[in-house]
């Protein structure tokens, strides 16, 4: 819905503030008069209406009104409009978000306000960031693409692979949203993935990512047990979407085909090594030795280490977690009290796992953690 209004009025803050009120009408009239036919044709339809009566009282903008269709017109597309149209607007969305003018976290931020419909808290998370800081990000974003008119669509293909490295970031967080419990995301993320793929058919880091998602999502019912969090040994198999784990297996074998050897790739690797009845973590934990050189990222380091003590070493594990910049980082201190843990250093896991506690901002998260500190 965002997207569409985005596309109709070219600008973000007026496209949600009209979908708010929108939302705001259907919250009141509905339960008297009953959710319409096409629920979404009747938010976008009352949304355009309303930002254009918007328009129309803010006089400085008047110029502008005579550009746009009176509400009768909008009115009448309401029997011709089809949501499935906001799927490709979405990922126009997408790749406006994701323009060159725009500095990287900008880019990633805004889409992921504009498209996932993500908290500014849930994306300052994502970033490691505090949600003022993000706000400022956001704010900035929005600013440069009304001042210098970047445009709503999807560049021509002699453009794509440019901006194809913001886009992959962009649609990745979404689906680590969703990982975190919000199937709803994990889902959306796999959908403009696939869409991407199909428009860049031979770019391998697409299809990559496109398969790691795939992969991880089809574990999605097995990594909860009610509000309880279930780490990958402990699992039921039972509960994953084989179906599903084969089809991201045969995108990934599209992205080797494509010579894709980037860091999707390398990832879709690792979660389809871990979805075998037997894992070769001496291999896995090859493949992230990769991983880091290809990104210099600490969490991608931090991975590497819990896959070092997977098999076999978690003293060699723990010392390479201790070379790390993570402190604000929830993930570091629940791993260094898992490696301390079995490394029978009782009184520093729990302190470790304390502190992570104080980071968990999921209901999963936090139980597993309390969990894990009464057991010690």
């Amino acid at each position: 819905m965002l997207a569409s209004l985005v596309g109709f009025l070219g600008d973000f803050d007026k496209a949600e503030d009209a979908a708010q009120e929108a939302f705001a009408i259907a919250a009141k009239r509905w339960p008297e008069s009953g959710v319409p036919d096409k629920p979404g044709a009747w938010l976008v339809t009352t949304a355009r209406n309303r930002a254009i009566d918007r328009i129309r009282r803010e006089r400085t903008l008047a110029a502008k009104i005579s550009l746009l269709p009176a509400p009768e017109a909008v009115r009448d597309l309401m029997d011709e409009f089809d949501d499935t149209v906001i799927k490709d607007e979405r990922l126009e969305l997408v790749f406006t978000c994701c323009h060159p003018a725009l500095p990287l976290e900008g880019q990633v931020a805004l889409t992921l306000r504009a498209l996932g419909g993500l908290e500014t808290a849930e994306i300052a998370r994502a970033f490691l960031v505090s949600e003022e800081t993000m706000k400022r990000r956001l704010s900035r974003a929005k600013a440069k693409i009304k001042a210098t008119g970047i445009p709503f669509a999807v560049p021509g293909a002699q453009l794509l692979p440019d901006r194809l490295d913001a886009v992959l970031a962009v649609i990745y967080l979404i689906y680590n949203e969703g990982y975190r419990g919000r199937v709803d995301l994990g889902a959306e993320a796999i959908r403009l993935g696939d869409l991407l793929a199909g428009l860049m058919p031979d770019e391998p880091e697409a299809h990559g990512l496109l398969a790691l998602m795939m992969i991880h999502h089809a574990r999605r019912r097995a990594r909860f047990s009610g509000e309880d969090l279930v780490l990958l040994d402990d699992q039921d198999r039972s509960l994953w979407d084989l179906r599903q784990i084969a089809a991201g297996r045969a995108v990934l074998d599209r992205a080797l085909a494509l010579g894709g050897r980037g860091a999707y790739v390398v990832q879709a690797m690792i979660a389809s090594m871990q979805t075998r009845e037997r894992i070769d973590w001496p291999r896995v934990a090859e493949l992230y030795r990769r991983l880091v050189r290809l990104t210099g990222s600490p969490v991608v380091a931090l991975n590497h280490a819990v896959a070092v003590a997977q098999a076999g070493d978690p003293a060699a594990a723990l010392q390479a977690v201790d070379r790390l910049d993570l402190g604000g980082y929830l993930y570091f201190h629940s791993t260094r009290g898992e490696l301390l843990r079995r490394l029978d250093r009782a009184a520093e896991a729990r302190a470790a796992y304390a502190r992570a506690l104080e980071l968990a901002s999921s209901t999963p998260e936090r139980r597993f953690l309390a969990r894990r500190i009464d057991s010690l």
